[in-house]
């Protein structure tokens, strides 16, 4: 079952203590980042146009920020905790908190040309040796990888939509993309891949300094993390008669150890003629797992999906 934080106001203290200023991103990692607060108890109230909506944990402030003024206050101290892309923290070279990679809205960030402008290379097709023009939204990223591959030229900031640019306005870009799709729609090809990222959380400096707002950012790091682990794994149930009980255990994977108690036989025997045997398993080992439970005696498996897994 899904706990849930105790009801309370955004303005709401705990022991008397600072509150959380906690950031919340807009755009395109927002209903993600939303999914994951509910699934993990803690509800947001805000309004279609409410950029200081509440939270049902005591002792949080929480303000909507586009993704990149996320970090830049918790770099500032404004902030004490927020959800952002690491690609604006690569960027920007901002010096905060890692705290929890959610594997959420992954992209990658490459570069990519027309195939127009392309030139045949020992490697395949590469960009033609002349000063070129260079777009991208992140424009220290983009000038370190142009230095670093002696990529001569001018670098010209874009404001969105960067993929629509060559090749009348721009020889090469650098952007973000979670399948290639829309580069290729644009007739664009990836030549390199400079980075990484999804949506993580964050903390500042400053509020990972004082004890008390530490403590409180932990707990809610470890809300965050069972829903997480809750969606990478399933309970598995399973029923097995006692002399196959070694051999099914040495099949199974489990956090720790797994759960094991015998099942009913009738009153007529006080010795276990069989065990159920409950594990948390990961969601992608059962194609195999289950086919491999069935040939070691296993019957009546059940399966369901927990809400929330805590260590």
């Amino acid at each position: 079952m899904t706990s849930t934080p105790p009801d309370s106001t955004s303005a709401a203290t705990t022991e008397n203590t600072a509150p959380i200023r906690f950031a919340i991103p807009k755009g395109r990692m927002a209903e993600g980042v939303h999914a994951l607060l509910k699934d993990a108890g803690i509800r947001i109230r805000a309004g279609a146009r409410d950029y200081r909506p509440t939270i049902n944990l005591a002792g949080y402030t929480v303000k909507i920020l586009k993704p990149r003024a996320v970090i830049e206050m918790l770099d500032l101290g404004t902030r004490d905790l927020g959800f952002a892309g690491a690609d604006w923290v690569a960027e920007d070279s901002r010096d905060i908190v890692e705290l929890l990679d959610t594997r959420l809205d992954p992209v990658r960030l490459v570069a990519a040309a027309p195939e127009s402008i392309l030139v045949d290379g020992p490697n395949g097709r590469l960009l033609p040796d002349r000063p070129l023009r260079v777009a991208s939204e992140y424009a220290n990223l983009t000038k370190r990888w142009m230095n670093a591959n002696d990529i001569k030229g001018e670098f010209v900031l874009s404001y969105g939509a960067t993929e629509v640019l060559p090749p009348d306005d721009a020889d090469c870009i650098v952007d973000n993309t979670a399948t290639g799709a829309t580069l290729a729609a644009n007739g664009l090809r990836i030549l390199d891949d400079l980075a990484s990222s999804s949506t993580r959380l964050y903390a500042s400096k400053q509020a990972m300094a004082d004890d008390a707002k530490r403590a409180r950012i932990e707990e809610f790091v470890m809300l965050v993390q069972s829903v997480l682990e809750a969606r990478s794994r399933v309970t598995l149930e399973v029923n097995i008669a006692a002399d196959r009980l070694p051999s099914l255990l040495e099949t199974l994977p489990c956090m720790r150890e797994p759960t094991v108690a015998s099942t009913y036989a009738g009153s007529d025997t006080t010795t276990p003629t069989g065990f159920a045997v409950k594990v948390a398993v990961p969601r992608a080992d059962l194609p195999t797992l289950i086919p491999q439970i069935k040939a070691k005696g296993g019957t009546d498996i059940i399966v369901t999906n927990p809400e929330q897994i805590v260590p």
